[in-house]
C-alpha cells in the first residue's frame, strides 16, 4: 500500500511538471510572434523616416547609354550613403523628354512623396526650336504641380544652355528662361547643369551631347555642392 502510494504520489508530480514545462513552452510560443511584429514595426517606422529625393528629367538625369548607378542621380545616392543622410534618390529621367512629356507624366511620381525635387527639363525644347513661351509655361505648371501636392516641397531648377543653332537671340532669352523661373517661383536654382562639361570631348560620349561617366561625375559635384547643405538641415 505505502509503496503504491509513493508511485502515485510520482505520476502526480511528474504529471504536473510536464504540464508546467508544456504551459511555459506555449508562453514562449506566443511571445515569439510579438516580438517579430515589434521588429516588423520597427523596420517600418525607420524606412518612413527614408525621405526620396526626385530627380526628374530627360536624358541628362537618365543617364544616357550608361549603367543608372554611374549617372549623376546615382552618384549623388553614393554620397548620401557615405554621409549615412536619410534620403534615397529616385531617379525619373527618361530619353528625348520635353517639359510637355514631362508634365503630362508627373503625377504618377509625385505619389512616392518626395521631400526634394530637382526639374532638369527644356533642352530638348531648346535643341528642336521650341517656342520658349510654352517651355517656360510648362516649366512653371510643374512646379505648381509639385507644390500643390506639398507646399514645403524643396524644389531646385537645373538651369541648362543650347548652342546657338537657333540663332543668338533664341539662345540667350533660352538660358535667362532659368533664372527668370527660379525667381518667380521661389525655387532653388542650379545655374547651369552642365557647368565644365558642355563641349568637352573628353567629358561626354561620341554623339557630343550627353556627358561620360567623368562627365556625370562633375555633373554629380555641381549638384552636390547645392543639395547637400539642404540635406543637413
Amino acid at each position: 500500500m505505502y509503496t503504491q502510494l509513493i508511485l502515485k504520489i510520482g505520476r502526480s508530480v511528474a504529471f504536473s511538471c510536464l504540464f508546467i514545462l508544456m504551459a511555459c513552452g506555449s508562453n514562449n510560443q506566443e511571445q515569439q510572434p510579438d516580438a517579430n511584429d515589434a521588429r516588423e514595426k520597427k523596420e517600418t517606422t525607420a524606412n518612413k523616416k527614408i525621405a526620396s529625393i526626385l530627380f526628374f528629367g530627360d536624358s541628362i538625369t537618365a543617364g544616357y547609354d550608361l549603367d543608372e548607378e554611374d549617372a549623376f542621380p546615382g552618384i549623388i545616392q553614393s554620397k548620401i550613403d557615405e554621409k549615412g543622410l536619410p534620403y534615397r534618390v529616385v531617379n525619373a529621367g527618361l530619353s528625348g523628354d520635353t517639359s510637355a512629356s514631362g508634365k503630362k507624366r508627373l503625377d504618377w511620381f509625385l505619389e512616392d512623396e518626395p521631400k526634394i525635387f530637382i526639374l532638369e527639363l527644356g533642352a530638348n525644347d531648346g535643341l528642336r526650336g521650341l517656342p520658349l513661351s510654352e517651355t517656360k509655361k510648362n516649366l512653371i505648371t510643374i512646379i505648381d504641380q509639385v507644390r500643390a501636392m506639398n507646399e514645403e516641397m524643396i524644389i531646385f531648377l537645373a538651369g541648362m544652355q543650347i548652342p546657338p543653332n537657333m540663332g543668338q537671340e533664341y539662345t540667350t532669352e533660352f538660358q535667362k528662361m532659368f533664372p527668370q523661373i527660379a525667381e518667380e517661383k521661389e525655387v532653388l536654382l542650379i545655374p547651369f547643369l552642365l557647368e565644365g562639361v558642355a563641349g568637352d570631348p573628353d567629358l561626354n560620349l561620341p554623339d557630343g551631347i550627353h556627358p561620360n561617366e567623368e562627365g556625370h561625375r562633375i555633373l554629380a559635384n555641381t549638384v552636390w555642392q547645392q543639395l547637400e547643405p539642404v540635406l543637413k538641415q
